[in-house]
């Protein structure tokens, strides 16, 4: 039934634009046009171009879990107060991105620095292939500014790292023993309702074999942000054996490259001049301050391209 949707959800996006493409073609058959009409074709046409290559976008996103909600996991590295902040506006990059797509967004579990910004940040992306896109962000991400902390006005280099996994739905779930996890309680941290800071009602999960670790503080009970938390863990240990599988594959080949968690993917230069360059399909955009309003597209595109010569 899912597939059905899915099918029926492609068919529901081609239709109303094979109908403007032979709407714009019955006008430009007419050959006469003044300029008012001329410039609203232009626009018309720009208009369509844009949605045909969001639907191509679209049609290339055929992994196994592409079309999920994606869980979106980012850490500050070394570098502190920096680190914190770029980790924040990395999440507000991402929710911006989302935001502009269409897809609700929830803040799942956080940790402010101490200073500024967040040590660490869990968005929940809802909303069809929210993963197949959002996968090409998982690795490192490299700032470089001046920094506003910083009172001598001196540039600095800062680290975070993003990891995005499946929201893997209640049939998929893999079988997680009960003898394999610890759960830990504590008190939610934030703004909230008048359950935060009160009771232990946040929920952290240590999954002992692997070391994963998973938590969630954003629903009003224990109960809630328990379920929501195994479904976390869930999709960490499918990701977990995918990339397994993968590792496996790439040894069997002979193929001496290896896809590593520290390798950076991407650095956003805002001083001595502005550049967002993606190391790995080596798309750049001078628009730095368009990439952190969400302006994410142009990358993924070339990643999905990427992927699908490989």
């Amino acid at each position: 039934m899912k597939k059905l949707a899915d099918v029926r959800s492609e068919i529901a996006v081609l239709e109303p634009l094979i109908a403007k493409a032979r709407e714009i073609g019955e006008f430009l058959d007419l050959g006469e046009s003044d300029g008012a009409l001329e410039t609203e074709l232009s626009e018309e046409i720009d208009s369509l171009r844009a949605r045909v290559d969001e639907a191509e976008m679209s049609a290339v996103l055929d992994g196994e879990y592409d079309s999920h909600d994606a869980i979106v996991s980012i850490h500050a590295g070394a570098g502190g107060t920096e680190a914190c902040d770029w980790t924040q506006m990395l999440a507000r990059m991402y929710l911006r991105w989302a935001e502009r797509h269409g897809y609700r967004t929830e803040i799942v579990d956080s940790l402010e620095g101490e200073e500024a910004g967040m040590k660490s940040v869990t968005l929940l992306i809802e909303g069809r292939n929210a993963y197949g896109y959002m996968e090409s962000e998982r690795g490192v991400h490299r700032l470089v500014r001046i920094s506003p902390f910083d009172a001598a006005k001196r540039r600095h280099t800062s680290f975070a790292s993003v990891d995005v996994t499946p929201d893997i739905e209640e049939g998929e779930a893999i079988e997680i023993k009960p003898d394999e996890i610890e759960i830990e309680t504590f008190k939610s941290g934030g703004a909230g309702g008048q359950h935060v800071n009160k009771t232990e009602s946040a929920i952290r999960i240590i999954h002992k074999p692997s070391g994963i670790i998973v938590a969630c503080q954003n629903e009003r009970s224990q109960l809630a942000n328990r379920n929501r938390a195994m479904k976390m863990l869930a999709a960490r240990l499918a990701q977990r054996d995918r990339e397994e599988r993968q590792a496996k594959m790439v040894a069997l080949a002979g193929d001496k490259s290896a896809i590593e968690w520290g390798s950076q993917i991407r650095s956003y230069t805002l001083q001595p001049y502005t550049m967002v360059n993606d190391h790995r399909t080596e798309v750049k955009l001078t628009d730095a301050q368009g990439v952190l309003d969400g302006d994410l597209d142009q990358f993924m595109w070339a990643y999905l391209q990427q992927r699908r010569r490989s």
